[in-house]
């Protein structure tokens, strides 16, 4: 295999890098996968048992992207013959004068997403009771939520990817990328193989390779976050299941509260903060929830005591990938790489949802050298340096 020549070489075998191999090799091009670790490990961003998808964003560039997600996620389960996607209602919630609030209210009525804002009241009729809003707070509903089953959705892609001829390697560990016309990319364990073209998504190990390999250091902040599961109450679990009116959901106010209805666990509820701390992937802390106090109260205040707010049940650890602006990098390394390695990182705790979409403007890059499925100004390498106070 060393002696092959491939189209192109995907380093980093996350959602993010085996949708691209699906991508690439659905075009006929000759791909190859590698993963430093285990395929599916849990040292990553694609591990676990549920994300979110909505079309609800602040920045206008998100929604396309999302809604194209909504169509390629359905495309490949009927491919793959199994279900990683699951339908759901979602609710944006947060006070009425929060400027996210108005900025999400402001994109449904720029894109026409249908959507009712509701005040406190109207949300607790809409929902049963289910949800306990302040006063002042306001919900805004919409059809375009849903669970995606994150380790089910990268064995997928790649399952997909092998059955389109993509040759897929684990515990293979990148170490260096050279230039010659074309890629070489060295391996730890002395291996080498020779592409046109080279696609990194190496998720919260970017900065450390990109920096090994270009000298270009890409402001990649590795953030250890946490998934928490919540014990509902005695005679309250049938409330909670996806299927029926209770939604996905996002609170905006002093804590960034998401989570989802129940699937993977009977009876739990998943709440969790968007936020964590600063670690090196390599030495994980594993450490504690972030704002877990917050948290706490949200749980006993928003789902009015029916859910057990003493402790999360399960707590499960995940890498997020930070960028300052929390916006994409997909972009050409350039340097004397050219256009011949392809950036794809920094997904910021809030890209799986949209892995399908990626994939395909990835191949994009690497085939047609463009994409027409975004404009690339938010997700290029040069807006750091243009911000730079330097």
């Amino acid at each position: 295999m060393e002696d092959s020549q491939f189209d192109v070489i995907i380093v980093g075998a996350g959602v993010m890098g085996s949708s691209t191999a699906y991508q690439a090799a659905k075009r006929g091009l000759k791909t190859l996968l590698l993963e430093q670790f285990d395929f599916l490990h849990h040292r990553g961003s694609s591990h676990g048992e549920s994300r979110t998808i909505r079309a609800t964003y602040i920045q206008n560039h998100y929604y396309p992207m999302v809604m194209e997600s909504y169509k390629l996620w359905k495309e490949a389960q009927a491919q793959v013959g199994y279900n990683v996607y699951f339908k759901a209602q979602h609710l944006d919630m947060g006070p009425f004068n929060d400027p996210v609030v108005h900025s999400v209210v402001e994109n449904c009525r720029k894109h026409k997403i249908p959507h009712q804002l509701l005040n406190h009241q109207q949300v607790a009729e809409k929902f049963s009771g289910k949800f306990n809003l302040p006063a002042n707070w306001v919900g805004l509903s919409t059809e375009y939520g849903g669970i995606l089953k994150p380790t089910k959705a990268t064995a997928m892609f790649q399952t997909l990817a092998y059955k389109n001829g993509a040759v897929l390697k684990d515990n293979t560990k990148v170490t260096d990328i050279k230039n010659d016309g074309g890629v070489v990319v060295f391996t730890a364990n002395g291996e080498k193989f020779r592409g046109k073209k080279c696609v990194v998504t190496v998720g919260a190990w970017a900065n450390k390779l990109v920096k090994r390999i270009s000298g270009v250091e890409i402001p990649i902040k590795p953030v250890e976050t946490h998934v928490c599961y919540w014990r509902i109450k005695k005679g309250h679990e049938g409330k909670f299941v996806i299927g029926g009116d209770f939604p996905t959901f996002a609170s905006f106010g002093k804590a960034y509260v998401y989570g989802t209805p129940v699937l993977e666990y009977p009876g739990l509820i998943k709440a969790a903060v968007h936020g964590g701390r600063l670690c090196d992937p390599d030495k994980r802390p594993w450490g504690s929830v972030v704002m877990m106090n917050e948290l706490k109260e949200w749980v006993e205040g928003i789902f009015g005591g029916v859910v057990d707010s003493s402790e999360p049940v399960v707590k499960q650890s995940c890498m997020y990938s930070m960028t300052p602006d929390e916006d994409f990098v997909i972009d050409f390394l350039g340097g004397e790489f050219g256009k011949n390695v392809v950036l794809g990182v920094g997904f910021s705790g809030h890209g799986f949802k949209m892995a399908p979409v990626i994939g395909k403007i990835l191949t994009q890059l690497v085939v047609d050298g463009e994409t027409n499925e975004v404009d690339l100004k938010h997700f290029r390498i040069g807006r750091f340096q243009m911000a730079s106070k330097i």
